[in-house]
Protein backbone atom coordinates (compact mmCIF):
# COMPACT_ATOMS: atom_id res chain seq x y z
CA UNK A 1 0.00 0.00 0.00
CA UNK A 2 2.57 2.51 0.95
CA UNK A 3 4.47 1.31 -2.57
CA UNK A 4 0.89 2.54 -3.75
CA UNK A 5 1.05 5.59 -2.50
CA UNK A 6 4.55 6.62 -3.19
CA UNK A 7 4.11 5.88 -6.98
CA UNK A 8 0.64 7.86 -6.88
CA UNK A 9 3.02 10.76 -5.49
CA UNK A 10 5.47 11.22 -8.36
CA UNK A 11 3.00 10.73 -11.04
CA UNK A 12 1.30 13.77 -9.21
CA UNK A 13 4.76 15.85 -9.33
CA UNK A 14 5.67 15.71 -12.92
CA UNK A 15 8.44 18.82 -12.35
CA UNK A 16 10.06 17.27 -9.61
CA UNK A 17 10.28 13.93 -12.00
CA UNK A 18 11.63 15.85 -14.81
CA UNK A 19 14.14 17.56 -12.59
CA UNK A 20 15.68 14.15 -11.81
CA UNK A 21 15.86 13.66 -14.80
CA UNK A 22 17.59 16.60 -15.89
CA UNK A 23 20.04 16.57 -12.92
CA UNK A 24 20.87 12.91 -13.68
CA UNK A 25 21.33 13.89 -17.39
CA UNK A 26 24.10 16.70 -16.25
CA UNK A 27 26.03 14.12 -14.49
CA UNK A 28 26.66 11.72 -17.51
CA UNK A 29 26.69 14.40 -20.36
CA UNK A 30 29.23 16.03 -18.31
CA UNK A 31 31.16 12.91 -17.45
CA UNK A 32 31.49 11.06 -20.30
CA UNK A 33 30.07 13.24 -22.90
CA UNK A 34 27.08 13.23 -25.23
CA UNK A 35 27.74 10.42 -27.72
CA UNK A 36 28.93 7.62 -24.76
CA UNK A 37 25.21 8.58 -23.04
CA UNK A 38 22.21 6.80 -23.75
CA UNK A 39 18.40 7.01 -22.66
CA UNK A 40 18.97 4.27 -20.80
CA UNK A 41 21.64 5.34 -18.81
CA UNK A 42 19.70 8.39 -18.21
CA UNK A 43 16.82 6.54 -16.92
CA UNK A 44 18.68 3.86 -14.88
CA UNK A 45 21.09 7.04 -13.16
CA UNK A 46 17.24 8.94 -12.16
CA UNK A 47 15.44 5.78 -11.13
CA UNK A 48 12.49 6.06 -13.75
CA UNK A 49 11.05 3.89 -16.82
CA UNK A 50 12.86 5.04 -19.67
CA UNK A 51 9.92 5.79 -21.75
CA UNK A 52 9.69 8.72 -19.06
CA UNK A 53 13.19 10.37 -20.75
CA UNK A 54 11.15 10.82 -24.29
CA UNK A 55 7.69 11.72 -22.66
CA UNK A 56 9.27 14.64 -21.18
CA UNK A 57 12.21 15.61 -23.48
CA UNK A 58 10.84 13.74 -26.75
CA UNK A 59 14.24 12.50 -27.33
CA UNK A 60 18.16 12.62 -25.91
CA UNK A 61 18.48 15.19 -28.50
CA UNK A 62 16.14 17.37 -27.08
CA UNK A 63 16.94 16.55 -23.22
CA UNK A 64 20.86 17.67 -24.20
CA UNK A 65 19.95 20.80 -25.60
CA UNK A 66 17.69 21.83 -22.20
CA UNK A 67 20.69 20.44 -20.19
CA UNK A 68 22.99 22.91 -22.22
CA UNK A 69 20.23 25.51 -21.73
CA UNK A 70 20.08 24.54 -17.99
CA UNK A 71 23.84 25.13 -17.30
CA UNK A 72 24.64 28.30 -19.77
CA UNK A 73 21.21 30.41 -18.62
CA UNK A 74 22.18 32.18 -15.38
CA UNK A 75 19.41 31.19 -13.11
CA UNK A 76 16.97 33.63 -11.79
CA UNK A 77 18.45 32.47 -7.89
CA UNK A 78 21.95 34.55 -9.11
CA UNK A 79 19.88 37.82 -8.76
CA UNK A 80 16.64 36.98 -6.59
CA UNK A 81 16.33 38.43 -3.37
CA UNK A 82 19.21 41.09 -3.38
CA UNK A 83 20.02 43.56 -0.60
CA UNK A 84 19.15 47.18 -1.23
CA UNK A 85 23.10 48.02 -1.19
CA UNK A 86 26.02 49.28 -3.51
CA UNK A 87 26.29 47.72 -6.96
CA UNK A 88 29.82 46.05 -5.94
CA UNK A 89 27.65 44.43 -2.77
CA UNK A 90 25.10 43.05 -4.70
CA UNK A 91 27.90 42.00 -7.74
CA UNK A 92 29.60 40.24 -5.40
CA UNK A 93 26.69 38.40 -4.04
CA UNK A 94 25.84 37.38 -7.69
CA UNK A 95 29.23 36.33 -8.26
CA UNK A 96 29.56 34.18 -5.36
CA UNK A 97 25.84 32.45 -6.11
CA UNK A 98 27.59 31.84 -9.95
CA UNK A 99 30.32 30.23 -9.26
CA UNK A 100 28.55 27.61 -6.50
CA UNK A 101 26.33 26.61 -9.30
CA UNK A 102 29.54 26.44 -11.72
CA UNK A 103 31.06 24.35 -8.86
CA UNK A 104 29.01 22.65 -8.59
CA UNK A 105 28.51 21.10 -12.38
CA UNK A 106 31.98 21.71 -13.10
CA UNK A 107 32.00 19.11 -15.58
CA UNK A 108 28.81 20.25 -17.37
CA UNK A 109 29.65 23.93 -17.56
CA UNK A 110 33.11 22.80 -19.40
CA UNK A 111 31.44 20.70 -21.58
CA UNK A 112 28.51 23.17 -22.72
CA UNK A 113 31.15 26.51 -22.88
CA UNK A 114 33.16 23.48 -25.15
CA UNK A 115 30.29 23.92 -27.26
CA UNK A 116 30.46 27.74 -28.10
CA UNK A 117 33.51 27.27 -30.01
CA UNK A 118 32.27 24.58 -32.26
CA UNK A 119 30.19 27.12 -33.75
CA UNK A 120 28.75 24.45 -36.32
CA UNK A 121 24.89 23.53 -34.29
CA UNK A 122 22.50 26.56 -34.80
CA UNK A 123 19.94 25.09 -31.65
CA UNK A 124 23.33 25.68 -29.78
CA UNK A 125 24.46 28.69 -30.88
CA UNK A 126 20.55 29.89 -30.26
CA UNK A 127 20.78 28.52 -27.26
CA UNK A 128 24.47 30.52 -26.30
CA UNK A 129 22.65 33.81 -27.41
CA UNK A 130 19.99 33.45 -25.71
CA UNK A 131 22.24 32.42 -22.55
CA UNK A 132 24.10 35.54 -23.07
CA UNK A 133 21.54 38.43 -23.18
CA UNK A 134 19.87 36.63 -19.97
CA UNK A 135 23.54 37.09 -17.98
CA UNK A 136 23.00 40.76 -19.14
CA UNK A 137 20.08 41.15 -17.59
CA UNK A 138 21.01 39.44 -14.83
CA UNK A 139 24.21 41.50 -14.57
CA UNK A 140 22.62 45.02 -14.93
CA UNK A 141 19.85 44.37 -12.34
CA UNK A 142 22.53 43.50 -9.99
CA UNK A 143 24.94 46.94 -10.60
CA UNK A 144 21.25 48.82 -10.62
CA UNK A 145 21.34 49.77 -14.44
CA UNK A 146 18.57 47.57 -15.20
CA UNK A 147 17.00 50.87 -16.17
CA UNK A 148 19.26 53.06 -18.22
CA UNK A 149 18.34 53.76 -21.87
CA UNK A 150 20.91 56.30 -22.97
CA UNK A 151 23.52 54.28 -24.83
CA UNK A 152 22.01 51.21 -23.54
CA UNK A 153 22.65 49.36 -26.76
CA UNK A 154 26.67 49.78 -25.66
CA UNK A 155 26.12 49.14 -22.51
CA UNK A 156 24.67 45.59 -22.73
CA UNK A 157 27.47 45.31 -25.59
CA UNK A 158 29.94 45.45 -23.23
CA UNK A 159 28.55 42.79 -20.78
CA UNK A 160 28.13 40.35 -23.40
CA UNK A 161 31.55 40.89 -24.57
CA UNK A 162 32.72 40.74 -20.25
CA UNK A 163 30.83 36.97 -20.52
CA UNK A 164 33.89 35.70 -23.12
CA UNK A 165 36.47 36.34 -20.52
CA UNK A 166 34.44 34.36 -17.77
CA UNK A 167 34.53 31.97 -20.03
CA UNK A 168 38.05 32.14 -20.28
CA UNK A 169 38.39 32.80 -16.53
CA UNK A 170 36.37 29.71 -15.33
CA UNK A 171 38.73 27.76 -17.34
CA UNK A 172 42.22 28.85 -15.69
CA UNK A 173 39.93 28.09 -12.41
CA UNK A 174 38.60 24.43 -13.23
CA UNK A 175 41.11 23.28 -15.93
CA UNK A 176 44.43 24.47 -15.27
CA UNK A 177 44.34 25.49 -11.44
CA UNK A 178 45.81 28.72 -12.32
CA UNK A 179 43.02 30.94 -10.64
CA UNK A 180 41.44 30.11 -7.15
CA UNK A 181 37.81 30.54 -6.82
CA UNK A 182 38.43 33.72 -4.59
CA UNK A 183 40.49 35.01 -7.64
CA UNK A 184 37.66 34.65 -9.79
CA UNK A 185 35.43 36.18 -7.48
CA UNK A 186 37.61 39.41 -7.35
CA UNK A 187 38.31 39.66 -11.29
CA UNK A 188 34.57 38.70 -12.36
CA UNK A 189 33.52 41.47 -9.57
CA UNK A 190 36.13 44.34 -10.19
CA UNK A 191 35.84 43.93 -14.40
CA UNK A 192 31.95 44.49 -14.09
CA UNK A 193 32.12 47.18 -12.05
CA UNK A 194 35.19 48.99 -13.79
CA UNK A 195 33.29 48.10 -17.13
CA UNK A 196 30.22 50.24 -16.07
CA UNK A 197 31.55 52.97 -13.82
CA UNK A 198 34.56 53.71 -16.58
CA UNK A 199 34.17 51.72 -19.86
CA UNK A 200 31.27 52.63 -20.24
CA UNK A 201 30.98 55.95 -19.57
CA UNK A 202 34.24 56.58 -22.02
CA UNK A 203 32.38 54.90 -24.98
CA UNK A 204 28.56 56.14 -24.26
CA UNK A 205 30.31 59.91 -24.50
CA UNK A 206 31.92 59.47 -27.84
Amino acid sequence: MSGQRQAQRRRMEPDARRAEILSAARTLFGANGYAQVSTSDIAAEAGVARALINHYFTSKRHLYLEVVRQMMVVPASVSERLPPTTAEERLSICVDRWLEVVERNKEMWLSAIGLETLGNDPEIEQIMLEADEIATDRVLEAALLADVTEGRDKLRAIIRAHSGMLKAASREWLVRGTLSRGDLHVILTRTVLHLVDTVFPAVRDD
